[in-house]
């Protein structure tokens, strides 16, 4: 993976950076998982007796931390192939599914209202479509009077899961998409202004009148954007909500995944939506601190057996009871301390 080892080369060039005191648990990564990562913290204080630190900085952030051995686990929605996991001594495997949705804002147009599809996504954000009532939106949506408006594409501007996963779907649906921009955490964006992380794509879209751009569902709540229906790849229109996001998820096959690595976006069946995706959690094989690497893992069992209901109420989609159970097992057999003992149960 080209990003990863950009990041590796960057961060032994900068030096080591100093891992978390024993005990303590530290992690950073994806914003796209931030809000369900906080709420899980602050309820499971009690029961597991600790204080989980999660920085929601970017996935990519999160990849060189823990590659640095800065933090006892990062949060990245773009699963790292099974030639960096291994080179850089990590265990990766699944937290928890949701969704990536497109924001608007265009005033007399309700949310729900407009439908998008994804070739049509593909060349707003390439810049081939800069007005709201170009014909083929208008196409998509006949019952609708849209404003000879220019559009503002809003985009990430830092390394990025939740883009990774919008540019990865726009890659299938879109060979233009595929030849010009491709996948990753970081891509030469043809057109539109950058923010911050999912916060601040919610912010500039929300403040930004003709604004268009991506964010995980829970930030689409908690600013109170206007969301957009979309056209998946049975060709049925589908809302952004959580029967949507559980139906394209519900096919991935996590048994048969080498290192759980798996993408959802362009999930088959009528019901699912289509910029489906999953966080990973990445932790050393072999940590620094087994302590706080135990401590993490116990507040991921917690999440797992206790915080279902909360990811739900977020708009996100738990782990099935089979995943967890090959989860626990991974855990078992490769998170050790260099005396080769298990450090799940410590």
């Amino acid at each position: 993976m080209r990003l990863l080892r950009i990041i590796v080369i960057v961060t032994v060039a900068i030096g080591a950076t100093v891992p978390a005191d024993a005990g303590e648990v530290s992690g950073a990564g994806s914003t796209f998982v931030a809000p369900l990562l906080v709420q899980w913290a602050a309820a499971a204080k009690q029961a597991i007796g600790f204080t989980v630190d999660y920085r929601p900085a970017g996935s990519g952030v999160g990849i060189q931390r823990i590659v640095n051995g800065a933090v006892t686990f990062a949060a990245t929605d773009m699963p790292l192939a099974p030639e960096d996991i291994a080179e850089n001594r990590l265990v990766q495997f699944p937290l928890v599914g949701g969704a990536v949705v497109p924001v608007f804002n265009l005033p007399g147009i309700e949310a729900g209202a407009l439908t998008l599809d994804g070739p049509t996504i593909a060349k707003i954000f390439l810049g081939a479509i800069t007005y709201w009532n170009d014909p083929e939106i208008v196409s998509l949506n006949p019952h609708l009077r849209l404003p000879n408006r220019p559009i503002t594409v809003v985009h990430r501007a830092d390394a990025s899961g939740t883009t990774f996963i919008w540019t990865d779907y726009l890659s299938k649906v879109s060979p233009d998409w595929q030849d010009k921009v491709g996948e990753d955490l970081v891509v030469e964006w043809p057109a539109g202004v950058g923010a911050k992380g999912n916060d601040g794509v919610s912010i500039d879209v929300a403040r930004t009148v003709g604004a268009i751009g991506y964010v995980e569902y829970a930030y689409a709540k908690r600013y109170d954007l206007s969301l957009a229906k979309m056209i998946n790849r049975a060709g049925k229109s589908v809302a952004p909500t959580p029967a949507a996001f559980q139906a394209a998820a519900a096919g991935t096959d996590w048994k048969n995944a080498t290192d759980f690595r798996a993408v959802m976006t362009d999930a088959p069946g009528p019901a699912s939506w289509p910029v489906a995706g999953a966080t990973f959690i990445l932790m050393k094989s072999t940590p620094l601190d087994p302590a706080s690497s135990a401590a993490a893992l116990k507040f991921f069992d917690w999440a797992y057996k206790r915080g279902s209901n909360a990811a739900t109420e977020l708009g996100y989609v738990p782990m099935p009871e089979n995943a967890f159970a090959l989860i626990e097992r991974v855990w078992a057999e490769t998170i050790k301390t260099s005396d080769g003992a298990a450090v799940f149960g410590r």
